[in-house]
């Protein structure tokens, strides 16, 4: 199973109990509507970190005015993001949101080795994109949080994007690990990287699923540059996720799949306590729903209907 894009993947999420969500440095137009969307909806329950009298205010001009305890004062992008991720260890949220924020900043929260939501695992970056001329949803990883992964780091990322996969329904996802030729190169230890993981994919490492690497984004995306170059792959113009050699490269591959390409976005970092939202601040209401639902869906952990 595929889902061809986000009017499908919310047909599928319906089945959501509101979730408690935490918003960091929610004094932002586009996230508020966003969230007050997603409750309207009745996907989330949301506790708002901002400065209250802006809040409110921003609020009201949105129609939907809030109960005083759904406020928590917030002085700044460092305090709203403490306190949210506080509020987040107190148990009274499921998934956290950033805001009017820089990502490093709640980010920062969220891993300090005292007080932050990290487990044991790698966190990474999953952009889930819907992108016009391709007929299913791209997992685009990791953009967002590991600058120059490992091999070791790769598979951690790999296995991240692999369980939010399975956790939307796919039963067999095929991956490709990007790279900018399809031939292991001494000069490219990348392309060394991509071989590994394939020969471990090929071995049961992780589980069930299909892994080509080293290809490029053309061979990944489309059928046609694979026949006219002879490459032969049951991931080839197939690929449901995009692992990239570095933050770079996934940073930019989803911005370009969702700026200039005229698609649509939705972000979720996964390694920590709970799912966390990170869109970019410059992101419509919009895209930001969307990765609301995925969040939220994730928190509930009730699966695809």
């Amino acid at each position: 199973m595929v889902i061809s894009g986000f009017q499908e993947l919310k047909r599928r999420l319906g089945n959501i109990s509101p979730v408690p969500a935490v918003v960091a440095a929610a004094n932002d137009r586009h996230t508020l509507q966003a969230v007050l969307d997603a409750s309207r909806d009745g996907i989330l329950h949301p506790i708002l970190v901002g400065e209250r009298s802006a809040l409110t205010a921003l609020a009201h001009e949105l129609d939907f005015p809030l109960p005083p305890e759904q406020i928590v004062d917030g002085d700044g992008p460092e305090d709203c993001a403490a306190k949210a991720v506080a509020l987040i260890r107190q148990g009274r949220g499921r998934m956290l949101v950033k805001g009017m924020l820089p990502t490093r900043t709640l980010l920062r929260a969220v891993v300090d080795q005292e007080t932050g939501i990290r487990t044991g695992s790698l966190m990474s970056h999953v952009a889930v994109l819907d992108v016009p001329g391709y007929p299913k949803l791209l997992f685009d990883t990791d953009g967002g949080m590991n600058v120059a992964p490992t091999l070791a780091e790769k598979r951690h990322i790999l296995n991240n994007v692999l369980q939010l996969c399975r956790f939307l329904g796919y039963d067999c996802p095929k991956v490709g690990v990007l790279c900018a030729v399809e031939t292991v190169s001494p000069n490219m230890p990348e392309t060394q990287d991509a071989a590994t993981l394939k020969a471990e994919a090929q071995a049961g490492l992780f589980g069930s699923c299909l892994v080509e690497g080293p290809i490029s984004l053309d061979l990944a995306l489309d059928h046609q540059a694979a026949i006219e170059k002879d490459f032969h792959s049951p991931v080839a113009g197939e690929a449901d996720i995009l692992l990239c050699p570095s933050i770079t490269v996934g940073n930019v591959l989803g911005k370009a799949l969702y700026g200039p390409a005229g698609g649509q976005m939705a972000g979720v970092v996964m390694g920590a306590s709970v799912p966390v939202v990170v869109n970019s601040r410059g992101a419509t209401a919009q895209e930001k729903y969307w990765s609301l639902l995925l969040c939220a869906a994730l928190a509930d952990r009730k699966g695809v209907q």
